[in-house]
């Protein structure tokens, strides 16, 4: 029998895309975990620099080995400044509604990042709103109420927290979309990283009472930097081998994927409003994607 007739047939792209996305949804929720796990000591910003001060060592190390030194340049210098302090308040945001809201309402208002980029891009990127777009945001938007349901629960600070780290989200997503035409990927990874160490020294040092993590805890604190490099290298290797169209409904999986873990590890209820809303969201954002695929121009 031959090589060729014996060898593993390859894996289809939706297949291989499906395992990256398995990677990062499985990132996304053990970061979750030990950013509450850290909580029980540090705040929003002391894990936001530990996190940081993780990421910078991979970056560096990844730079070197890799000879990529002279992708590192200071232009766009105040756009990454920009893109960086939005993703730095959405994610500290992020770390503090992850410890007072379920994380499946958390994970649901965060899936709103891509509706908002529809609303901001006219204004900050100079695109079109197309009547498909309109109509994407409204929806996604009814799946914000159904969520939140403003007046039948207390708006708690968390739930606002969520939805400003979304809108945080959004920021970040309009300026890596600006930077990506002419900026190399991982000199965007380093002024992320850089700068948001900085930034956490800064916020969590105000007070002159900045808290290392307790011996007991350092392993969280790896763990938060470690998932949240991993989660996006996996989304982004995902994007990469197959079209958001296919990889969209993948990330959904997040939600139900926290709404089971909260149950399991925090005794957190399933709530169906939360579930039906997100998934109002979703259907939303996919058809703007699918839209988008199927309709080059914008009418």
């Amino acid at each position: 029998m031959s090589s060729s007739q014996t060898a593993a047939p390859a894996l289809s792209p939706t297949l291989r895309a499906a395992i990256w996305m398995l990677g990062a949804i499985a990132s996304f929720l053990t970061m979750a975990v030990a950013g509450r796990i850290l909580a029980a000591e540090l705040d929003t910003f002391e894990i936001m620099t530990w996190r940081s001060f993780t990421g910078v060592i991979i970056i560096l190390g990844v730079i070197t080995l890799r000879g990529r030194w002279d992708q590192i340049s200071t232009r766009h210098l105040p756009l990454h400044g920009l893109r960086n302090v939005a993703h730095f308040a959405g994610q500290n945001l992020w770390f503090y509604a992850i410890t007072v809201v379920p994380l499946a309402q958390v994970f649901a208002l965060e899936f709103t990042a891509p509706l908002w980029v529809l609303v901001l891009s006219p204004l900050l990127l100079g695109e079109k709103m197309s009547r498909r777009r309109v109509l994407a945001a409204l929806t996604g938007f009814a799946g914000i109420l159904l969520i939140t349901r403003p007046g039948s629960q207390p708006l708690s600070p968390g739930l606002i927290a969520a939805a400003l780290a979304a809108i945080c989200f959004a920021g970040t997503i309009i300026s890596t979309k600006r930077l990506t035409r002419d900026t190399p990927t991982i000199n965007i990874l380093f002024w992320l990283t850089a700068m948001q160490a900085v930034f956490g020294l800064i916020c969590g040092g105000y007070d002159m009472d900045f808290v290392a993590p307790s011996a007991a805890l350092w392993p969280a604190a790896v763990l938060v930097g470690l998932a949240g490099l991993f989660a996006h290298f996996c989304l982004t290797t995902a994007l990469s081998i197959a079209p958001a169209s296919v990889v969209s409904p993948m990330d959904f999986l997040r939600l139900p994927s926290a709404a089971v873990l909260g149950l399991l590890l925090y005794n957190e209820a399933l709530d169906p409003y939360v579930l039906i809303g997100a998934a109002i969201i979703f259907g939303a954002n996919y058809a703007n994607i699918r839209g988008d695929r199927t309709v080059p121009t914008s009418p």
